[in-house]
C-alpha cells in the first residue's frame, strides 16, 4: 500500500516533505480557493469537509504518495509547526495497475513568493528519488497545462521530453524514461537529503495521528 511515507520525512537544502496529515487541510484548503490555481491543477473547489475526505484518501489510497512541502530554512530553523511552512505539494500517482514501474508526478508550489527559486524543482527530484526506492522504478510522466510555461520548462531541466500535445484539453505530456544513468543522475541531485521518522520529529508536541 502506498501508506509507505506515512512515518516519512524527507529533508533537502530549501525543502522538507513531510506526510499530508489533517493539520495540514484547513492551510491546502485555503490554497485552494484561489482561481489561479485552480486553473494551473485543473481542480474544482471543494469545501473543507471534502478537503478533509480528500486527505483520508490521499492516506489509505494504495496508490497514490503524497507530501507536503515546507520551507527546510523556517521549518528546522525556528521549531515551527509545520502548517506555518507550507509551501505546496507534491504527488506520485501510480497509474497502471498493470505496470507498477509507471508513474505520474505533480508539483504544486502554493505560495506565490516560493516560485521560480528552485523549491518546485528540489521537490520533484526528491519525490522522483523516493519513488525510485519505494515504488516507481521506470518511467514518469506529466501532463501540464500550455500555458503553464514555468512548469514546462522546469521538467525539461528534469530531463523530461514533450511526448505529445493535447490541443482540445490544452495540455502538454512530459515523459521520462528512467535508465541506468538517469538514476545515477538522480542520485547526484539528492544525495543530500536526510531522511527521518515524523513521529520521532513530533514527539515534543506530544500529539501524534494515529
Amino acid at each position: 500500500a502506498m501508506k509507505i511515507n506515512q512515518n516519512t520525512v524527507l529533508q533537502g537544502q530549501r525543502v522538507t516533505l513531510v506526510p499530508y496529515t489533517s493539520a495540514h487541510v484547513p492551510r491546502y484548503h485555503e490554497w485552494m480557493q484561489s482561481e489561479e490555481l485552480q486553473r494551473l491543477t485543473a481542480s474544482e473547489p471543494l469545501s473543507l469537509e471534502q478537503e478533509y475526505e480528500m486527505q483520508r484518501s490521499w492516506r489509505d489510497d494504495a496508490d497514490k504518495c503524497t507530501f507536503i512541502v515546507l520551507d527546510t530554512e523556517r521549518w528546522s530553523g525556528q521549531a515551527r509547526a509545520d502548517e506555518d511552512c507550507m509551501v505546496g505539494d507534491v504527488n506520485l500517482f501510480l497509474t497502471d495497475a498493470e505496470d507498477p514501474t509507471l508513474g505520474e508526478i505533480e508539483i504544486m508550489i502554493a505560495e506565490p513568493s516560493y516560485r521560480g527559486r528552485g523549491f518546485g524543482k528540489e521537490a520533484t527530484l526528491m519525490m522522483m528519488s523516493y519513488g525510485k526506492d519505494g515504488s516507481v522504478e521506470g518511467n514518469g510522466s506529466q501532463d501540464i497545462g500550455q500555458e503553464n510555461e514555468a512548469s514546462i520548462c522546469m521538467f525539461k531541466k528534469l530531463h523530461f521530453k514533450e511526448v505529445a500535445v493535447n490541443s482540445v484539453f490544452q495540455e502538454v505530456m512530459l515523459r521520462l524514461d528512467v535508465s541506468d544513468q538517469e538514476r545515477r543522475w538522480l542520485l547526484e541531485q539528492t544525495n543530500h537529503v536526510e531522511e527521518k521518522s515524523y513521529t520521532e520529529l513530533q514527539l515534543p508536541a506530544g500529539v501524534l495521528e494515529t
